[in-house]
């Protein structure tokens, strides 16, 4: 079986971690390279913990460094979700391997163009990487099969009342996505909040083997951030959207069309998302509404134990 090339854009942090830990113990994709974003944390420690994570689970992808900031605003973090690190109390061995020479755009457009038109993106950070990659070779969006990413919601935010973090860090990036004609399929909150991952889970994946402590310990660090926001569980927002690329039945979707908000006072990153069709406008998106949460765990299990 030939497996499905694919391209990580992301932003470790904690659950980034996680995502990283499925995609590559999976056997169903080929992942071509991981490039990296500021977001969670600064490109410099983001960076260190994807090559990292690469290194400490013994795998051949190369890791490519990205953008330093948002396209026209200033950087923004969530250390207060993922520590001062990016992975919480998490201390993953230095990495012997070198960063790929090429940056993330080039290493992007590098894929996209060997690939002919089979390349999936997978972006669970910050969009910067992505419209740089737009802006830089327009051509390039007729050669990715589709990008899935973790981000938006269609009611309320998670970094405001109106915006989820990987938008609001970038809302001019995310327009620039949005508009491109690229097939989208957008895993937000509304469906992400319901990947939860309770204590006796996190406590079965820790027994499995070294990556499973690792990813219980990943876990148990921003457990108590969520349990104040009453979540009951841990909330795995990018291992969902990974969730989606290895298995779509896992995640519900809709189609509509997405606008990005970029100059409300109170709305910045926003998507706006045409659930009544009231706009007229052709769906540009499939938008993520419910997740089966005994399915998804179940695949976290499976990937997990694949380390053994």
């Amino acid at each position: 079986m030939n497996k499905r090339p694919i391209i990580i854009d992301c932003d470790p942090g904690t659950d980034d971690a996680i995502a990283l830990f499925m995609a590559l113990a999976s056997e169903d994709i080929d992942v071509r390279a991981i490039t990296v974003v500021s977001g969670n944390q600064t490109i410099e420690k983001t960076s260190n913990n994807a090559i990292n994570i690469v290194d400490f689970l013994g795998k051949d992808v190369k890791v490519a460094k990205g953008a330093v900031r948002p396209l026209t605003r200033e950087v923004f973090l969530a250390d207060f979700v993922h520590g001062d690190s990016g992975v919480g109390n998490t201390v993953f061995p230095k990495a012997k391997a070198d960063f790929y020479e090429k940056n993330a755009v080039d290493t992007i457009y590098e894929e996209a163009m060997k690939c002919n038109g089979e390349l999936e993106l997978v972006s669970i950070g910050p969009l910067t990487n992505i419209a740089n990659l737009l802006m830089t070779y327009p051509e390039v969006k007729d050669k990715i099969k589709r990008l899935v990413i973790m981000g938006g919601a269609i009611f309320g935010g998670n970094d405001s009342p109106a915006a989820e973090f990987n938008i609001y860090v970038d809302p001019e990036a995310a327009r620039i996505v949005f508009e491109s004609g690229i097939p989208l399929v957008m895993v937000g909150l509304d469906a992400t909040h319901k990947a939860k991952v309770f204590e006796n889970e996190i406590r079965e994946i820790e027994s499995y083997n070294k990556v499973g402590k690792y990813a219980a310990e990943i876990m148990d660090f921003v457990k108590c951030f969520y349990e104040s926001l009453g979540f009951g569980g841990i909330v795995m927002h990018d291992p969902c959207a990974l969730a989606y690329v290895l298995d779509e039945s896992i995640v519900k979707t809709e189609e509509y069309h997405v606008d990005i908000e970029t100059r409300g006072e109170l709305t910045r990153g926003k998507t706006v998302v045409d659930i009544y069709k009231v706009t007229g406008k052709e769906p540009n998106a499939y938008v993520a509404v419910d997740v089966d949460r005994e399915k998804f765990v179940a695949l976290i299990k499976e990937l997990i134990k694949k380390y053994n």
